[in-house]
């Protein structure tokens, strides 16, 4: 049994990565903005795994020092989960990258003081499979990185993660040398919601399953599921070979229209509400004016991103669930949550 510390505790995947190291038996510490949020976190990790569960939070801030000396004391190994991720597109790039980046490494450098073993940084595909325009690998494995100063191929988003986790290796190969740390690139994260407060990356069931797309948008994403991810930060914490690694976590790219198929299928009763043809890209631009989450996907009309899992697989032994299950679990989560 290990003593680990989840940064931003409250959120969609950092609740399962909390609850799958308890299983393995590890005693569990988390972060939030504030302690007072222990309650309502206990209550719905409770809810949800059907037991009782109480972890303590620390009252920590990616953007500020104080807390983190405390949060990371005699913690054996570290899950960086928390990084911000907006429902729109901000005004000052920075208004992301400088957290993500400045939160990254205020973790790090806390762990290395700290003389915690191992940080497991939650990442992005992000960092690996944009910036390329259309020189982009027909695969794209953990070899690649993102070009964050392509402006027509990233969002604000997409910048932070990479220029994240750059600044993470960076500290790592220089004064921070004696930590180890291990990456996890996740492509879009479905599967269930433990509660209504949602993640930014399940507006790709909300919006269809809520009738607010009228028409499928030529875009689709890898998508992995949130048990999956959690599953592969926890054994990346553990598995001799993974410090120093990266891995990219995610079933074969799918498009929109394939998801609302999926969805189509599983849910007949929201046969109506969901999209139905093919919405013309310069619609979907003009949509996006008004829809904030939709300017996000801009970059992602008519482009596949394909990458290959085989490396989580390999050294992790990841053994993910299908597309299919991540889509219907999550929409029928949505569903028993009220969301939809």
């Amino acid at each position: 049994m290990a003593k680990v510390l989840v940064t931003g505790a409250t959120g969609f995947i950092a609740g399962h990565v909390i609850l799958q190291l308890l299983d393995a038996g590890h005693e569990v510490r988390g972060t939030a903005r504030s302690a007072s949020s222990a309650a309502k976190l206990n209550k719905t990790l409770s809810k949800y795994a059907g037991r009782p569960i109480a972890i303590e939070l620390v009252a920590a801030n990616l953007e500020r020092d104080d807390g983190w000396a405390e949060a990371v004391a005699g913690m054996d190994f570290v899950q960086h989960v928390a990084s911000p991720f907006p429902s729109g597109v901000p005004k000052d790039p920075d208004d992301l990258i400088r957290p993500a980046t400045d939160g990254a490494l205020r973790v790090l450098k806390a762990s290395r003081a700290a003389g915690v073993k191992r940080v497991v940084m939650t990442s992005s595909m992000a960092a690996i499979a944009y910036g390329w325009g259309e020189t982009r690998p027909a695969v794209l494995t953990e070899e690649h990185w993102s070009n964050p100063d392509n402006l027509k191929d990233n969002t604000a988003y997409t910048r932070s993660k990479t220029i994240a986790e750059r600044a993470a290796w960076d500290y790592i190969n220089g004064e921070g040398k004696g930590l180890e740390l291990a990456v996890i690139n996740p492509a879009a994260v479905l599967g269930p919601v433990m509660s209504g407060d949602l993640s930014a990356s399940l507006e790709l069931l909300t919006m269809p399953l809520s009738g607010k797309i009228p028409a499928v948008p030529r875009i689709g994403f890898g998508i992995v599921d949130v048990r999956d991810v959690a599953a592969a930060q926890v054994a990346a914490m553990t598995v001799p070979g993974a410090a120093g690694e990266r891995f990219l976590v995610s079933q074969p790219f799918m498009w929109f229209s394939d998801v609302a198929d999926v969805l189509r299928d599983a849910f007949p009763a929201y046969a109506k509400k969901l999209p139905k043809g093919t919405m013309p890209d310069f619609m979907l631009k003009i949509v996006a004016v008004f829809n904030p989450t939709l300017k996000q996907v801009i970059p992602e009309l008519g482009r596949q991103r394909q990458t290959s899992n085989e490396k989580a697989k390999r050294v992790l032994g990841w053994q993910p669930h299908t597309a299919k299950e991540a889509i219907i679990d999550g929409a029928q989560s949505l569903i028993d949550a009220g969301v939809v």
